[in-house]
């Protein structure tokens, strides 16, 4: 039966991969990557690993739900073609990852068999350094996702893939009208790389910092009545 096994890259060093996710890559007849735009992926590299990616498809696409089921459908027609592979996405499989959502559901539909190994996300990390506890709840977004808010959670937030200046301005605007203009929110960037800048700064501010890129996060103080 073909088989498609998913895992994941980790938050950002390697030593964040778990050992039977780089025991799978290394063991793979097949290894396939959602992007090599990672930060791990240089440490594949070094382990002379050989892969494919899907960073081709980045340029064809009109848009990203567009792009995320272009690839889960060449996923399982290559499993299917080829018997088995491992497919390695950033983070955690099951954390903001579109494409292994997209996969589950496609392949109910097919023979191809879909394993999904737990890995490190950027939240763990994340909460490490702050110090919060997610018990004490937390919500999590796409920046993409963040106008579906239509008021203000009584809980934590952090928003992902705040991904270039656009992004952020969009995520500020639609911020401020749930919090004030000068609410402390905590800028997270390259979280778990040598690099990594972990900064206060006041809302109205998010799209001015210098280092948006697609390893840009950010959390939001639950607000106190």
């Amino acid at each position: 039966m073909s088989k498609i096994t998913v895992v994941g890259l980790g938050p950002g060093r390697p030593g964040l991969i778990t050992l039977e996710s780089w025991r799978l890559m290394k063991e793979a007849r097949q290894l396939v990557l959602r992007t090599r735009i990672h930060p791990t992926v240089e440490a594949l590299e070094k382990e002379g690993l050989s892969f494919d990616t899907y960073d081709d498809f980045y340029k064809e696409a009109p848009d990203f739900e567009t792009l995320y089921r272009k690839i889960a459908a060449d996923l399982l027609r290559r499993a299917r073609e080829e018997g088995e592979l491992i497919y390695a996405v950033p983070g955690s499989p099951l954390v903001a990852e579109r494409t292994v959502v997209l996969l589950r559901s496609l392949a109910a539909a097919s023979e191809v068999e879909v394993a999904i190994l737990p890995g490190m996300s950027f939240v763990e990390v994340l909460y490490t350094r702050l110090g919060i506890d997610p018990i004490d709840g937390l919500t999590i977004l796409d920046a993409e996702d963040v106008e579906t808010l239509r008021e203000c959670p009584a809980q934590s937030l952090v928003i992902t893939q705040i991904y270039d200046p656009i992004i952020a301005s969009d995520t500020k605007l639609m911020l401020m009208e749930l919090y004030p203009d000068e609410y402390e929110v905590t800028y997270i960037h390259d979280l778990a790389l040598p690099d990594e800048s972990i900064r206060k700064i006041p809302l109205y501010e998010l799209d001015r910092q210098h280092d948006i890129d697609h390893l840009t996060s950010l959390f939001v103080p639950a607000l106190q009545e």
